[in-house]
């Protein structure tokens, strides 16, 4: 059993400066977790504090069902890979991989078999030999996952462990700790600030701010529903597109008002009695980039989610072009496709897939509904 869980867990350093104000949270076992946040959020000095690196200043955390404050990360049945890769550069790969285990006077024949078991898991048997500095980037992180794999740990911690490599060891590094974890069937809890890491690698994930939890929930949930306006710029390349507009009501319909526009609001926030509390007042409207279209067939009955603007620059992605652009002062941006041949200074209409609108309070950033 390696679920972990934090109850009202706070963290603060010697001068008063506290940095985990309160923090609850439950890892399931064998699930795969990722903290993410903006520097400074808090999410590696919750990683630390759960491998024991980091005091507790108050609350309590258990993995399994024991209370592990006062244990020792020796003892917690834990492994941590961090950024830094931390390998030893005097030894070959084969010793950086079995030195826990010699440490712990495993039996030679056993220690040999795990190795060697776990190098053809992570392909780097040919590297046995080898030390550190003969190794690439993506080489020396899979010496520092084998390394912990071969003391069969509870709970795998993983600290921005991609943030040195390139983009296309990256993305393959990606998708082998993905495999790795469905193979082992082991609590992974990663760090990250990539939010495309997150999204693309965890079972849930954890958005922090300031050292407290905004939410918690499966990738999807979190691009589709975000709980306010944070949640919803952080998660999503590019960030979602916010306009402030007036809620309006005319002829028993509610409206988006901004600048010279007024665009009708789907069926589902017509019926929503807590939003016509908003009628007059200010609120964020949110809408993604690539749910704004440059192809009339998305145009409502009534053409009120039509938009014309300028486009000052066109960003060619490959399948996908950005457009940048302005409506009242307001920095937009626009995902379409590149067949669309869209080009820099020009005039363009983009059309709102307004099924997929969020409205957040102006006050608070919490969301209205969405």
């Amino acid at each position: 059993m390696a679920s972990i869980t934090l109850k009202n867990i706070v963290k603060t350093y010697d001068g008063g400066h506290t940095v985990i104000p309160n923090l609850n949270l439950e890892i399931k076992d064998k699930e795969f977790i990722i903290l993410v946040g903006p520097s400074g959020c808090g999410k590696s000095t919750t990683l630390r504090m759960i491998a024991g690196l980091e005091e507790i200043t108050d609350g309590e955390m258990y993995i399994g069902d024991r209370l592990v404050n006062k244990v020792a990360p020796k003892d917690r049945d834990i492994a941590m890979v961090f950024q830094s890769y931390a390998l030893y550069p005097h030894m070959t790969v084969y010793k950086n991989m079995a030195f826990a285990l010699e440490l712990r006077k495993v039996d030679k024949k056993e220690i040999d078999r795990k190795v060697r078991e776990v190098a053809k898991i992570l392909e780097i048997e040919e590297y046995l030999n080898r030390k550190p500095k003969a190794l690439s980037g993506g080489q020396r992180q899979r010496v520092a996952l084998g390394r912990a794999m071969v003391r069969d740990p509870a709970v795998f911690l993983l600290d921005e462990p991609l943030s040195n490599l390139d983009a296309k060891l990256r993305t393959e590094m990606r998708s082998q700790i993905t495999r790795l974890h469905n193979n082992l069937q082991t609590t992974f809890v990663y760090v990250t600030h990539d939010q495309t890491e997150a999204m693309t690698m965890a079972d849930r994930i954890v958005v922090m701010k300031d050292g407290y939890i905004q939410q918690v929930d499966t990738p999807a949930n979190l691009y589709d529903h975000p709980c306010n306006m944070f949640v919803a710029g952080f998660i999503g390349t590019p960030r979602m597109n916010t306009i402030d507009v007036k809620i309006a009501e005319k002829g028993g319909r509610l409206f988006a008002e901004f600048d010279n526009y007024s665009v009708l609001l789907p069926e589902r926030m017509q019926k929503n009695d807590y939003l016509k509390s908003y009628i007059g007042k200010t609120v964020v409207f949110g809408i993604r980039p690539e749910n704004l279209h440059a192809n009339d067939k998305y145009s409502d009955s009534e053409n009120t989610n039509k938009i014309d603007v300028h486009i000052e620059i066109a960003e060619m992605m490959g399948s996908e072009i950005y457009l940048y652009s302005d409506i009242g002062g307001v920095n937009i941006i626009a995902n379409v496709p590149s067949n669309k041949k869209v080009q820099s200074n020009s005039d363009v209409s983009l059309y709102m897939d307004t099924d997929t609108i969020h409205l957040f309070d102006k006050e608070t950033e919490k969301l209205i509904c969405d």
